[in-house]
């Protein structure tokens, strides 16, 4: 009888050979993986500006020789903790903004005390953005400030830049920002109002906690935790992917709790009124339309955002008033159109060639 054609039999030591190497090395990358701490991030050079309660305000030390007149004030989204936007060398957008001359600074958030359950919406945009902003002025000696958004940033830096139309923002970036909340589909259904009792829930624990957030963006794709524990065990060889799971990994289960009289304010005028697509948001009293603002926008979406959708962002150019106004789609999703090798390929030279013309 003859052997099946297209089977190499003499090849056969040696790929059991190669597959019984590679699985003692998964062997010792394993103990190595859970024996070791994962890479330092946030490590950009920076003082901490100002802090008051849950808002930190950072000033990264300058990178370039030249510096660019207007600066920066990165607005995090209050979920998450802004080190995503940098990581380690070479995959920093912090970074990368200092090297091509930005003077840049954060506002970025810590876990709200118990006692801070009471922080509202207008807290945050009637405060704590402002406070900032008047502080980076002071600092830098300019009265421009370019506002960038991530995610709920960028909607704090939308109901901000409606409410103070005359300034002092000069830009604003917002990227995968939602303002159609009827399309956050699984986060709609999961607050229907006829089943989420959320002045029960605020009112009995205070603060949202973390785990609630978290279990809800992990609804969003059920499989994707085991999915990449899996592709973990796979490549626990290959340095360079374990070193990027570590990274993202730790962000994505870094979530913040949420203040309760906040988290009620997002429930009730934007997840059940859409108050915000609708045109009849306010904060404080004070009417927040998209129309009102005029400053250029660019507005970058991801092409596979699962948390925010497109059709909950696509909208935000459309309503703005401004006359310089882009939005850009760019291949990756939430996470990896702001960091990672997708972002650096695609998106920061982008947001650098848009921003540099408009910060002098």
């Amino acid at each position: 009888m003859n052997a099946p054609t297209g089977l190499d039999f003499a090849a056969i030591p040696e790929r059991i050979q190669s597959e019984v190497q590679r699985a003692i090395m998964r062997s010792i990358k394993g103990v190595e993986y859970f024996s070791t701490s994962g890479p330092t991030l946030g490590s950009t050079p920076k003082d901490v500006f100002h802090s008051r309660g849950t808002m930190s305000l950072y000033h990264y030390r300058p990178m370039s020789d030249e510096i660019y007149r207007v600066p920066v004030l990165v607005v995090m989204a209050t979920t998450n903790r802004g080190y995503i936007l940098d990581l380690v060398p070479g995959q920093s957008f912090i970074e990368f903004l200092l090297k091509r001359g930005y003077d840049v600074y954060m506002l970025d958030w810590s876990a709200p005390r118990p006692e801070e359950k009471s922080l509202r919406m207008e807290d945050y945009v009637l405060d704590f953005i402002p406070d900032c902003v008047r502080r980076v002025q002071a600092d830098s000696g300019e009265q421009d400030v370019s506002v960038i958004g991530y995610c709920f940033g960028g909607v704090l830096s939308l109901l901000y830049g409606s409410i103070f139309p005359d300034g002092p923002m000069k830009n604003l970036i917002c990227f995968t920002t939602p303002i159609d909340f009827r399309e956050m589909k699984l986060f709609s259904n999961f607050s229907d109002r006829r089943y989420f009792d959320v002045d029960g829930l605020v009112d009995s624990v205070g603060n949202v906690p973390p785990e609630m957030i978290l279990s809800s963006f992990e609804m969003l794709r059920p499989a994707s935790r085991t999915v990449s524990q899996i592709q973990l065990w796979e490549n626990i060889w290959n340095d360079e992917f374990v070193k990027s799971y570590r990274m993202f990994d730790r962000w994505a289960t870094d979530t913040l709790p949420l203040a309760g009289e906040y988290f009620r304010t997002i429930t009730k005028d934007l997840m059940w009124d859409n108050k915000l697509y609708n045109d009849t948001m306010s904060v404080g009293g004070r009417a927040a339309k998209l129309e009102n603002i005029k400053v250029p926008i660019l507005h970058a979406v991801a092409e596979h955002d699962h948390i925010v959708p497109y059709d909950a962002a696509k909208h935000l150019i459309a309503k703005i008033g401004s006359a310089d106004k882009e939005e850009v789609m760019l291949k990756g999703g939430h996470v990896s159109l702001v960091a990672g090798a997708n972002a650096v390929k695609r998106l920061w030279p982008k947001l650098d060639s848009w921003l540099g013309t408009r910060s002098t």
